[in-house]
């Protein structure tokens, strides 16, 4: 088998597949890339047993075959040779070693038998939709930030998506939350996706799939099954186990009566959060926010470290009260607001604050408060 390909073609496929292979295994396979030369090009696999990433690429094959070599190494070695240069790689028959040569480099890896590496089993995946690439990447960069990471409630560990319906207007809706805070976006229900299941996304697979959004222009073909999910984009396609879970009933944390409505700069809001939290105690990053007139005042105060406090002036009516929050999750939500305003609904200062976004009516976020 001889396989030659562009240094920049190679080094794009390797590194789609490269990421889902972890750093230590105890199974020797799963550290190795397999490559398959054939009449239609190459292709290249990964897997970590829950995900698998297979993308297909030009390229000029001389016979056919499969060889497996260390994955990180190859990716390594070809991120390091000279732009434009033309690899070749080759295994004779009855030598476990690929060679790969660029130039004047030669390398020689070790491989081990394509028979031993793992296939994910297929299954038909019956509910399958497009999604445009743009789309798909505004509702996970929207949502992620507040998938757990506690490890012992794993139904939080991804992103639940699902068909919704409210108001009449039927969509394709992304949450996740750890328990504090919780984030929502969707976008209108793409054809064929009526009545798919609702799944968990594992966080892994949701940070993978926006990994490969950033070489995707075109819609993302989606499907969907109990157990499964498979995202094709171009000429990678990721499929992966989901979460064997009930995600909790978010609607009832979702705040629907907060009738103190603040609307801020967010820009400025940020800036000033982020700068009051520079003394904050590690541990909670809590930052008061008091209410009153047309003005908040975030403060915090930290027997250790000092006090802080920055007066802001926003659009409030109602009357003054006190509430406080984790500055990190404050940022976080910041972070994801297009509009120039962010819009905290509040009800007291022991319940959760709504909040939506003057640039984006298809998201929210929901913040527990702390005790200040």
């Amino acid at each position: 088998m001889k396989l030659t390909i562009e240094r920049a073609t190679l080094l794009k496929a390797l590194g789609h597949v490269q990421a889902v292979v972890e750093k230590r295994n105890t199974i020797p396979i799963l550290s190795n890339v397999l490559i398959s030369a054939g009449p239609d090009g190459a292709s290249f696999a990964a897997t970590d047993l829950d995900i698998e990433i297979l993308e297909t690429t030009d390229a000029s094959c001389e016979g056919e075959g499969l060889v497996t070599a260390p994955a990180h190494t190859l990716y390594d070695i070809t991120r390091k040779l000279p732009d434009g240069a033309d690899v070749t790689l080759e295994m004779t028959g009855g030598d476990p070693r690929l060679t790969l040569k660029a130039g004047r480099s030669n390398f020689s890896l070790p491989c081990l038998p394509p028979g031993d590496f793992p296939v994910m089993p297929t299954e038909d995946l019956e509910h399958r939709f497009s999604v445009p690439a743009s789309e798909l990447a505004r509702v996970i960069d929207k949502t992620r930030f507040a998938i757990s990471t506690e490890e012992t409630r794993y139904y939080l560990n991804g992103i639940h998506l699902h068909a919704a319906e409210h108001d009449g207007r039927k969509t394709l809706r992304a949450v996740a939350t750890d328990g504090v805070r919780l984030a929502l976006a969707e976008i209108d229900l793409p054809d064929g996706a009526d009545g798919m299941p609702g799944v968990i996304v594992p966080r892994k697979t949701v940070q993978e799939v926006r990994r490969l959004l950033e070489d995707a222009d075109d819609d993302v073909e989606v499907s969907v099954s109990e157990g499964k999910i498979r995202f094709r984009l171009g000429r990678a396609v990721l499929t992966s186990k989901l979460i064997d879970g009930a995600f909790p009933d978010y609607e009832r944390v979702i705040p629907r009566g907060n009738t103190r409505v603040m609307s801020v700069e967010n820009k400025r809001f940020a800036e000033a959060v982020d700068r009051v939290a520079t003394i904050s105690v590690e541990k909670s990053r809590s930052v008061k926010l008091s209410l009153g007139q047309d003005t908040l005042t975030l403060a915090v105060n930290n027997p250790e470290s000092g006090q802080a406090e920055e007066e802001l002036a926003v659009s409030y009516s109602d009357e003054s009260f006190a509430i406080g929050f984790n500055a990190r999750y404050m940022l976080d939500v910041a972070s994801q607001i297009e509009g120039d305003e962010a819009r905290f609904h509040f009800a007291d200062a022991a319940s959760p604050a709504l909040v939506t976004d003057s640039g984006d009516e298809d998201a929210l976020y929901v913040l527990m408060p702390l005790r200040v």
